[in-house]
């Protein structure tokens, strides 16, 4: 496991030369692009969440990096792709959307319809397209980061219950300090820093990465602490909708992922705990009794930890 546990860090060292001050949300968002998840940053602008995106496609040399700007006009075949006649054959040929990629870049999500949303449902889910009838296989390495502005509303479509599931993780950079500002002014003096980067990891290495995550260590205990975890939200009465064993899933993962970017082979209980926030809260949607008395998805998650016995 140490070649993945070298590439893993060479990786998460590169990231945090551009984004400074986040060391914490990069190795989460490391973690959900090991377990094989999508990601969704939520953040006001100007907090890096492009730059992150860019930064972590440039650090992979033979990867395929894609970026949609959605919008309200955008279509679904513009993601997907569209079958063209060619008249020199007299046959329709099919011409590739930006989802056929290793990395894709959904900024700001939220501003396109729900029809255009839910094209990437199939994408996030099972790692392939169904157009006319014909299933188009993606790549292994096929990892969606999106993301979308939480204070502005208008001209914006919530993304649905269905697609924030296929979230294994909603993160937020938000603001540094004084002095991790001051540096990302002097890195952008002449250019930005996404420019100068260099591969620091192949494609192949990446992938390695991602089956040795499998064989990290999760006893019996531990799993059922994430079930009991993940259930607690079912017994919940200012939940409308509660996490799903998807949920479940998707936290073993990143536990496991984010337990080799720390160099043990072996889940621990505070790793479940440092997650289970990111990857459960999203996935709620509360009552209006409760929105109104101020609960959020991660106070609630919070008053969960604190209630479920920690294995011993």
């Amino acid at each position: 496991m140490q070649p993945s546990f070298d590439a893993a860090q060479r990786l998460e060292k590169q990231l945090q030369s551009v984004i400074h001050g986040q060391p914490a949300t990069i190795r989460r968002i490391l973690a959900c692009l090991f377990s094989g998840g999508h990601c969704l940053l939520e953040d006001v602008p100007g907090t890096g969440k492009t730059t992150l995106a860019k930064a972590m496609a440039h650090s992979i040399d033979g990867a395929r990096f894609q970026r949609v700007q959605f919008t309200p006009d955008l279509l679904p075949s513009d993601i997907l792709g569209v079958s063209v006649f060619d008249p020199t054959t007299s046959v329709f040929r099919f011409q590739e959307g930006p989802v056929f990629t290793d990395m894709l870049l959904a900024d700001e999500i939220n501003r396109a319809s729900p029809r255009v949303q839910s094209a990437l449902l199939e994408a996030m889910a099972e790692g392939q397209v169904t157009i006319d009838g014909k299933r188009y296989h993606l790549g292994e390495l096929f990892f969606v980061i999106a993301t979308q502005n939480p204070i502005e509303f208008r001209g914006t479509y919530p993304l649905p219950e269905a697609q924030m599931d296929r979230f294994a993780m909603q993160c937020q950079l938000g603001y540094v300090t004084e002095r991790e500002e001051v540096k990302i002014l002097q890195d952008q003096r002449v250019q930005h820093p996404v420019d100068a980067l260099q591969p620091v990891v192949t494609r192949q290495e990446l992938l390695r990465v991602m089956h040795d995550v499998s064989d990290v260590r999760v006893s019996e205990e531990l799993q059922h602490y994430i079930v009991r975890l993940v259930s607690a939200t079912r017994q919940r009465k200012d939940l409308q909708l509660a996490a799903s064993p998807r949920a479940s899933l998707a936290l073993m993962k990143m536990a496991q992922a984010l337990s080799l970017l720390e160099s043990r082979e072996f889940v621990v209980p505070e790793t479940i705990q440092e997650l289970a926030a990111d990857v459960i809260a999203h996935r709620l949607v509360l009552s209006p009794e409760a929105r109104y008395a101020g609960v959020t998805g991660r106070s609630l998650i919070a008053e969960i930890l604190q209630q479920v016995p920690v294995p011993a």
